[in-house]
């Protein structure tokens, strides 16, 4: 009688019978570092991933390879700059000095790396990094008068009860209250106007009506998202820039400080973007290729073997 066929059986017959998972040059060091340095090129994107168990990985991945094969330069297990150095100092000086430029986030470690190992390679932070930064500036602003709404009501409440009164809520002209307008109002704050629907352009105008100061802070999340966007040549976006800081200065925004903070200790990186308009968006790609092939393997069980057929497939 037929039964099928047994899945986990025919994985354990490809791993130790059909695949060369058991002659894998790579096998003794696997969990630890990969490297596949004729995968090197000049565009190179540096990022990390959750593997498994909350355990990150960073990753070099070659641009040019656009997320097939030869994609991956360099898999290393954690985010230490020190551990990632050496392990990148194993490919040849000659071909190192070959990488032009590296997209990287805003994190210090990753700048590090760079430094070291990429001498002759100059690093651009990623620009849907420091916009998201900003769309979440947008996002403390809102969350900061939801909980004032929040708070509003459960008085109101309150005060109703102890009065032996039903509690009415104050219903905006879109039949919301304000408690429901600030929470539905998210996804719209992270979006530009061109791209609303008309019940949120309707539920913007009431927003906004009822809170400029979320308004103030939308409209210089998306300032500087149209810097990027619209300008190529960098002296005239590093001028937009100047202008974008001292708005966010004058607002009094601290969420939006921190975020001008953090452009002011990387302004350099960033205005890098300029002259390539290269972003880490391949690396963001890979990532989610990682996250689906993950999923297909139902969880990572055999962390070596994974890493086996990741490198089939991208290295």
């Amino acid at each position: 009688m037929y039964h099928g066929i047994d899945g986990d059986a025919l994985q354990r017959q490809y791993k130790n019978h059909l695949s060369n998972f058991k002659d894998w040059d790579q096998k003794r060091h696997a969990k630890k570092w990969l490297l596949f340095p004729d995968n090197i090129g000049e565009y190179l994107s540096l990022d990390e991933t959750e593997m498994s168990n909350g355990e990150l990985y960073t990753i070099l991945t070659n641009k040019a390879a656009k997320g097939k094969k030869g994609a991956i330069v360099a898999m290393i297990e954690g985010v230490k700059s020190a551990k990632i150095i050496s392990i990148l100092d194993k490919i040849p000086l000659s071909k190192r000095n070959k990488v032009k430029e590296v997209t990287v986030d805003m994190a210090n470690n990753m700048n590090l790396v760079i430094k070291s190992s990429f001498k002759k390679a100059e690093t651009v932070i990623d620009r849907f990094h420091v916009q998201k930064l900003a769309a979440e500036a947008v996002q403390d602003v809102r969350i900061k008068y939801r909980w004032e709404a929040i708070d509003k009501e459960n008085l109101e409440i309150e005060k109703s009860r102890k009065e032996n009164s039903r509690y009415k809520p104050v219903l905006l002209s879109n039949g919301e209250t304000l408690k429901q307008l600030l929470a539905r109002s998210r996804y719209l704050l992270f979006k530009p106007k061109t791209r609303w629907t008309n019940s949120q352009l309707q539920r913007s105008r009431i927003l906004f009506e009822n809170y400029p100061k979320i308004e103030q802070a939308y409209n210089l999340s998306q300032k500087l998202s149209y810097i990027y966007e619209n300008y190529t040549d960098k002296n005239r976006a590093i001028t937009k820039f100047a202008k974008w800081y001292k708005d966010v200065e004058e607002s009094g925004f601290k969420a939006f400080n921190t975020v001008a903070r953090s452009f002011y200790l990387h302004y350099d990186k960033i205005l890098n973007y300029f002259n390539n308009r290269s972003t880490n968006a391949s690396a963001e790609s890979f990532n989610a290729k990682i996250k689906r092939f993950r999923a297909e393997f139902r969880g990572v069980k055999d962390l070596e073997f994974f890493l086996f057929r990741l490198t089939k497939i991208f290295a």
